[in-house]
């Protein structure tokens, strides 16, 4: 008998309460948000030398001199395999394609004689995290720099920990940088990363908007500078989930591997199977010895899966979709006998992957979607990173006299009921002077 990887809930009878059972990696937020408060005080106060301190305690590297050269992003790219150079350019233009399609749209319009409207107006400036921990993120570096390129950024920074031998960041995502243009690239990672793009320091100008994914820390550091007024940022983008809604058309395989590609990310990762078929979850858990077995990084699938692996087996799709929605995944796929009609009743998810030739890995590389997507249920309010993400709406308004006098009496009257009575006199007083 297969030993059991995934943690089986019973949900047939109902879903009223299932919200508290849904898997969710757990952290100690208390600790963690001490560190990175100490963190970016530390970096406020002084600097380059604790951005330098700090690489140096969480990195095994640290420098001054945290710029990397022009020199070497260009020996980075010469040196770059012409086959990962082909996929890279290929990811980066499928990417722009579809950011070039969802970039915000300017209007304006007029009702009874006032005109009106919105502006998309891009940052100046802004910053890129790419992390570095477990694996190497090239793809991060398309993901992030392609949408600000396309929303109009003037000027981009992004920062990389420092994870050679030599104290320079990995050299794949060098070339990546220097691939699209990135000049401004630093020896930077965690949260000191981001509290130097935010603060600025001695060779790191301040930013406008900071995004990225990142570990807790980064997430954290964002989310906490962000609050300060000093940043905005893309969101809550901590370790990877997936959450697959099968119905008895799924192929067990498929649901497998899918699972193991996310829990290869990191041992806080949560794979979700949500089906109407317990029988199903059998034969997946008979597929994931299989696959777990011959991935390489076994350990840490193995304890994603133990902490967050979860299958719960509800009476129909209607509960499925319920159980979908309470999750809010970054990552849905939808594997039943219509999944495009499934997928368009699921209102939340960072991105929906509909049908079983549509697996996460295509949005994680190049499918276009950004894979910089909202995790721990945050999906349920915010969406993944976006032209709009770099650019700030501006509303406009321009009445004339006409205009103004039919407006005046709805203005009068609130002003009125809001004891602000300077408010009603900055139109009167034009209505005064109107012929």
């Amino acid at each position: 008998m297969t030993t059991p990887r995934l943690t089986r809930i019973d949900a047939t009878d109902s879903v009223a309460d299932i919200h508290a059972s849904l898997p969710r990696p757990r952290v100690d937020l208390s600790a963690a948000r001490d560190g990175v408060e100490a963190t970016l005080a530390a970096v406020r106060d002084r600097g380059d030398a604790a951005v330098a301190e700090l690489n140096e305690r969480f990195d095994g590297q640290g420098r001054l001199d945290m710029r990397v050269p022009d020199e070497l992003l260009d020996e980075s790219l010469e040196a770059l395999d012409p086959d990962l150079r082909a996929a890279l350019e290929r990811a980066a233009d499928q990417v722009r394609w579809f950011h070039e399609r969802a970039r915000p749209h300017e209007w304006s319009d007029e009702r009874d004689g006032a005109r009106m409207g919105q502006w998309w107006r891009p940052v100046q400036r802004a910053g890129i995290y790419v992390p570095g921990g477990k694996a190497a993120y090239p793809s991060t570096v398309v993901m992030t720099v392609v949408p600000a390129q396309v929303a109009g950024v003037e000027s981009l920074v992004l920062c990389t920990p420092p994870t050679g031998p030599d104290g320079w960041p990995n050299r794949t995502i060098l070339a990546t940088a220097r691939l699209l243009g990135v000049t401004d690239v630093f020896a930077a990672g965690g949260a000191q990363a981001i509290a130097a793009m935010a603060h600025g320091t001695e060779t790191i100008d301040p930013v406008d908007v900071v995004v990225g994914p990142g570990n807790l820390y980064v997430s954290l550091a964002k989310q906490r500078l962000a609050g300060d007024g000093l940043i905005g940022i893309d969101g809550y983008a901590g370790p990877t989930e997936v959450a697959i809604v099968a119905d008895d058309s799924a192929d067990p395989r498929l649901v497998a591997a899918d699972l193991v590609a996310q829990a290869e990310h990191d041992e806080l990762a949560t794979c979700l199977l949500i089906t109407t078929e317990p029988h199903l979850v059998d034969a997946v858990e008979d597929a994931l010895a299989d696959e777990v077995a011959a991935t390489r990084h076994v350990q840490r699938v193995e304890a994603a899966l133990a902490g967050q692996g979860t299958a719960i087996v509800v009476a129909d799709i209607a509960d499925a979709i319920t159980v979908a929605e309470q999750f809010a995944a970054e990552h849905l796929e939808v594997h039943t006998h219509d999944p495009h009609d499934v997928a368009v009743r699921i209102r939340y998810a960072g991105t929906t992957f509909i049908g079983p030739s549509t697996p996460v890995s295509l949005g994680d590389y190049a499918s276009g979607p950004n894979h910089t997507l909202p995790t721990s249920g945050t999906a349920r309010f915010t969406g993944g990173l976006t032209t709009a993400s770099f650019m700030v709406p501006v509303n406009w308004v321009s009445y004339d006299d006409d205009s103004l006098a039919e407006l005046a009496p709805t203005v009068l009257a609130l002003s009125a009921a809001e004891d602000l009575p300077a408010h009603g006199r900055a139109v009167s007083i034009r209505l005064e002077d109107t012929p």
